[in-house]
């Protein structure tokens, strides 16, 4: 295995340098290929696929031929199933224009509609796997197989974190639990470990086991931890500065200075009523999600350089046998706290250097799934970007007539994290990770391009 004396040393001035450049804390400048649009991402990352042809893809071709077959023209992309017995199904809820801009969203999101012009729908994404876990794990990692590197993985590698009281990589998961595909959509994969997602949630005790034992003070706690490094820095300079066990010995470092930063970051108690009551944190509904989109943009105001809030537990988004069950309640619990996110951010000064996303892990079908319900869709499908100088008030690409297939400059998974990373100011061809004797990248091996259209 490479220590990272020798990869640095090998690396020259590529993607080595970027990490370097944050772990020793050098001017920030240093780790930016360009100069970035964005300095930290929110991703709100809505689990088991939400329906885009119910939210923010119109298709009046469905309406106008609901109730009829898939049209042979489009082929039978559903080899499990008799399309005879899966009609084309109408939108569930109407479309109406938005802002000055005029964009369509649909009257499930309401809130969220009325941020029309900031928002940036992609609506030509596609990718690879009609199952939720390799989909979860491609729209995280760039790849449907399990153990590699996630996108807040990369960023944390290539730029480091803002404060060094606090990781650079933190996940609000679902309470529900259950993520079809499971930690490994936020971990560091063949990367250090330190660079994976740290999970987080509300209350005084944000990370499990991170608070010491009452009877141990500060002082006593500050010296058994030195003293502990001192044994593991002669341990690491006599292994050629062995990566995991460095990595190791940062994580012990930075749960210590956790523990004062990490409660006090999830203290929402100071503030405002009317910030507590914009979020939804005083409704039934929407007080849970709310209180994570607020934790989000006080962590992201506090230096965290990347944010992923899951919206779904086991089953999430997939809605097979009801959408309008389904999307009503998931919609309710989301729709008005991320456009208090989205409002809060500009309020604060932190948009225009804020990038967020809005996506699932695939779209669903056009046609109808037992009656009302639709079935997975990863050929084409929809996700938004506001902020950080994305051009807002749009569409950008398009599906088919019926919603089926990405068919207008189509947008791969792994052009959407090259977007994404050209954002930060990181060139995706330069962030590399020598693996397998492999120069591994995010993007993977395969050519993936910029959408440079949607940047303002």
């Amino acid at each position: 295995m490479n220590s990272r004396r020798r990869f640095l040393a090998e690396a020259g001035c590529g993607a080595g340098m970027l990490a370097a450049a944050s772990m020793l804390q050098a001017d920030e400048q240093s780790a930016f290929h360009t100069a970035p649009r964005a300095r930290r991402v929110i991703w709100l990352f809505m689990h088991g696929g939400p329906s885009h042809v119910d939210l923010f893809d119109p298709k009046p071709v469905l309406t106008k031929y609901a109730g009829q077959p898939l049209p042979e023209s489009f082929g039978n992309v559903m080899t499990r199933r008799n399309v005879a017995k899966n009609p084309l199904m109408a939108p569930i809820r109407r479309f109406r224009p938005h802002g000055n801009s005029g964009l369509p969203v649909s009257d499930f999101l309401p809130n969220i509609a009325r941020h029309a012009d900031d928002l940036c729908v992609i609506r030509s994404l596609h990718g690879d796997s009609v199952n939720h876990p390799q989909s979860v794990y491609q729209m995280n990692t760039g790849s449907i197989l399990m153990g590699n590197p996630s996108v807040g993985s990369w960023v944390a590698y290539g730029l480091g974190t803002e404060n060094k009281d606090m990781p650079a990589f933190v996940v609000l998961p679902d309470p529900g639990g259950g993520l079809k595909g499971g930690p490994p959509a936020w971990g560091s994969g063949y990367l250090p470990a330190t660079y994976q997602g740290v999970t987080m949630r509300p209350g005084t005790t944000p990370i499990l086991n991170l608070r010491p034992q009452a009877s141990i003070s500060a002082t006593r706690q500050r010296a058994d931890l030195d003293l502990i490094n001192k044994l593991n820095q002669q341990h690491l300079a006599a292994r050629d500065g062995d990566d995991q066990l460095a990595a190791r010995i940062r994580a012990y470092e930075l749960a210590f200075r956790m523990q004062s930063a990490a409660p006090e970051l999830v203290d929402i108690s100071g503030e405002s009523k009317a910030t507590l009551e914009a979020y939804g944190i005083n409704g039934r509904s929407t007080e849970e999600f709310g209180r994570r989109c607020l934790l989000a943009r006080r962590m992201v105001e506090n230096g965290v350089r990347f944010v992923q809030l899951y919206s779904g537990d086991t089953g999430g988004w997939d809605a097979h046998s009801d959408v309008e069950s389904n999307h009503s309640k998931l919609c309710l619990k989301t729709d008005q706290p991320i456009a208090a996110l989205l409002q809060d951010l500009k309020q604060r000064g932190l948009m225009d250097d804020t990038l967020v996303i809005w996506s699932g892990e695939f779209g669903r079908m056009p046609m109808s799934e037992q009656g009302t319900g639709r079935d997975h869709n990863p050929w084409g499908f929809c996700g938004w970007l506001a902020g950080a100088g994305i051009s807002g008030g749009r569409a950008w690409g398009a599906t088919d007539d019926i919603g089926l297939r990405a068919a207008e400059d189509r947008v791969s998974v792994n052009d959407f994290h090259a977007t994404i990373l050209h954002l930060l100011g990181v060139d995706h061809e330069k962030l590399t990770w020598f693996h397998n004797g492999l120069d591994k990248r995010l993007t993977g091996p395969d050519e993936s391009q910029v959408v440079h259209g949607i940047i303002g």
